[in-house]
């Protein structure tokens, strides 16, 4: 599985952004989903996770009430949808997945995931 991770860039401060991760294959609804992030010399952080039926999420403290993950299985895509963004949320965004038998299991530990995309540039400009 091949995950390709789309949509950062570079905003101010309170601005929006949606990066979106589309899996390669035909089984993207059997997949659980996470998004992580990693700060220049910081280690990778754990931003939020998703059930493979989408009615379970789990977010990083960090960003609870700002961040919101979502996935449409017909499109095969994965959202993080990334509201009042702060300079401290500058990072390599890096989506995962891995597959899940429970349908409504979320992930938040990075050893949980075996599917790694090469991750997108969120800056945040104060």
């Amino acid at each position: 599985v091949q995950l390709q991770a789309s949509g950062g860039g570079l905003v101010q401060a309170g601005d929006s952004l949606r990066p979106s991760c589309a899996p390669s294959g035909r089984t993207f609804s059997t997949y659980a989903m996470g998004w992580f992030r990693q700060a220049p010399g910081k280690e990778r952080e754990f931003v939020a996770a998703i059930s493979r039926n989408a009615q379970s999420t789990y977010y990083g403290d960090s960003v609870k009430g700002r961040f919101t993950i979502s996935r449409d299985n017909a499109k095969n895509t994965v959202y993080l949808q990334m509201n009042s963004l702060e300079p401290e949320d500058t990072a390599v965004y890096y989506c995962a997945a891995r597959s899940a038998s429970d349908a409504y299991n979320v992930y938040f530990r990075e050893r949980s995931y075996t599917y790694w995309g090469q991750g997108t540039q969120v800056t945040v400009s104060s």
